[in-house]
C-alpha cells in the first residue's frame, strides 16, 4: 500500500483552488493506493484566530458540502484508489469541550483524522506558531526565549494526547515537531531531543499514530521533515505506527519528498 494521509483541498482558506480531481488524478498517476483528505476543520466558534487573515480553518458553512463532495468522489474512484474522508483537528488549550462537541457532531462522517497543535496559549492570548518567522520570534520574546516556546509546544502536544475528546478523537498526531519550522530563522540552537523522544514514546504508549510529515523539507527555515530523520528511525525502533503525510496545500505539493523519506519504495 502506498499511502498519503495528510492532504488539503480546495476548501482550505489559505491554500489554492486546485480541485479534488487534480489531487486524485495525480495520486493515481504516482501509484498511490490510499489517500486521506484532511482539511483544516472549522475552529471553535468562540476562538479568535490570531492569524492576520483569520483563515486557519475551513468555513463552517462549507463542512457538509466538503463531506458530500468526497463521498461522491469515493464512489467515482472506487476502482482506482481508496479515498478517505478526514479532517485536521486543532487541539487548542482551553477549547477541549467545544472540540469534543464538534467531533461528537461530525465524527460519523470521518474515515480518518489528524490532531494537530498550531496554536499556543500564553496568558489569555494565543499565537499561531507556524504562521511566519517574525511572528514566531516576537512570540518567543513575549514568552521569554525560543527554548521556552519549544517547551510550551511539546507540553501542549502532550496535553493533546491526554485530552478527552470523545470517541471520535483522531488517532494520529500531526507534525509533532512543527515548532522546528523556523529553526533556521534565528541563531538559537535548541537541543530538544529528550522532549521529542518523550512525545513519540507517549504516542506509542497511548496507542496513537505518527503523522510522518514531509512538508518541513520544503520550508526555507526548516529543511527537515516533522519529525527529523533521526526520529523517524527512533519511531520505528519503539514500534510507533507511522503514516506518511505530504501536508499538500496544492496539487503540485502532493506526495512531496516521499522518495526522500522512503527511498526504497
Amino acid at each position: 500500500m502506498k499511502r498519503d494521509g495528510h492532504i488539503h483541498s480546495p476548501y482550505c482558506p489559505h491554500g489554492t483552488s486546485d480541485s479534488f480531481t487534480q489531487y486524485i488524478e495525480k495520486a493515481i498517476a504516482e501509484n498511490f493506493t490510499d489517500i486521506t483528505f484532511t482539511e483544516h476543520a472549522p475552529l471553535p466558534a468562540s476562538f479568535i484566530d490570531p492569524t492576520p487573515q483569520q483563515d486557519s480553518g475551513m468555513q463552517p458553512d462549507f463542512l457538509l458540502r466538503y463531506f458530500e463532495d468526497l463521498q461522491q468522489l469515493q464512489k467515482q474512484y472506487a476502482q482506482d484508489i481508496r479515498i478517505r474522508i478526514g479532517l485536521e483537528i486543532d487541539y487548542i488549550q482551553g477549547f477541549e469541550h467545544e472540540t469534543r462537541h464538534f467531533l461528537d457532531t461530525y465524527g460519523t462522517f470521518l474515515d480518518d483524522a489528524i490532531l494537530s497543535v498550531h496554536f499556543l496559549q500564553w496568558g489569555d492570548t494565543y499565537e499561531c506558531i507556524d504562521y511566519a518567522a517574525d511572528h514566531f520570534i516576537a512570540f518567543a520574546k513575549k514568552v521569554g526565549s525560543i527554548e521556552q516556546v519549544y517547551h510550551l509546544y511539546y507540553d501542549t502536544v502532550l496535553q493533546s494526547i491526554e485530552a478527552d475528546l470523545g470517541q471520535y478523537k483522531p488517532k494520529r498526531i500531526g507534525h509533532p515537531t512543527l515548532v522546528h519550522k523556523f529553526q533556521l530563522a534565528h541563531p538559537t540552537k535548541i537541543d530538544d531531543r529528550v522532549r521529542i523522544q518523550e512525545v513519540l514514546t507517549t504516542m506509542q504508549q497511548k496507542g496513537y499514530e505518527l503523522d510522518l510529515n514531509s512538508a518541513g523539507l520544503s520550508k526555507t527555515h526548516c529543511q527537515e521533515p516533522y519529525p527529523p530523520f533521526a526520529f523517524i528511525d527512533y519511531s520505528k525502533s519503539i514500534g510507533l505506527p507511522m503514516v506518511f503525510g505530504s501536508d499538500a496545500h496544492t496539487a503540485d505539493d502532493l506526495h512531496q519528498h516521499y522518495n526522500s523519506i522512503f527511498p526504497n519504495k
